[in-house]
């Protein structure tokens, strides 16, 4: 700064682009984040069918037919992932916490095993239930 030239530097990580190359460190701790609040959604549904049930059959029959609906059955399939996918990065965080894993190459590889862990274990759920 003594010579008075100024570096023209990027303001913020999320200009993607040619400052910026998006890692799945990264991607997964949004991911992390969108999942934990889009569970919200799964869990709303839940309760409005269950309202609906304690509230009679006609409110019933409306919620239970939202909730059996291909769009019910894809809402129950994203939470299902949602809650697999927060659960196996909570694990990854908790591993995190202990000193454990910051190295990139292990960083990045528990993180394809929050993202395929998630999907696998939403495969076996969907086939169980």
């Amino acid at each position: 700064m003594a010579d008075g030239k100024r570096v023209e530097r990027p303001l913020s990580p999320f200009m993607i682009g040619p400052y910026y190359r998006p890692q799945l460190t990264s991607i997964t701790s949004i991911l992390t984040r969108i999942t934990g609040n889009g569970l919200i959604v799964g869990v709303v549904l839940v309760v409005w069918w269950l309202l609906a049930a304690a509230a009679g059959p006609e409110y019933f029959a409306t919620a239970d037919a939202f909730v059996t609906s291909w769009f019910g059955d894809l809402i129950f399939t994203l939470s299902a992932w949602a809650l697999w996918y927060h659960y196996l990065a909570g694990l990854r965080h908790l591993i995190w916490d202990s000193g454990r894993g910051l190295e990139i190459g292990t960083a990045e590889t528990l993180g394809w095993i929050v993202v395929v862990g998630s999907v696998v274990l939403t495969l076996i759920t969907i086939f169980i239930v």
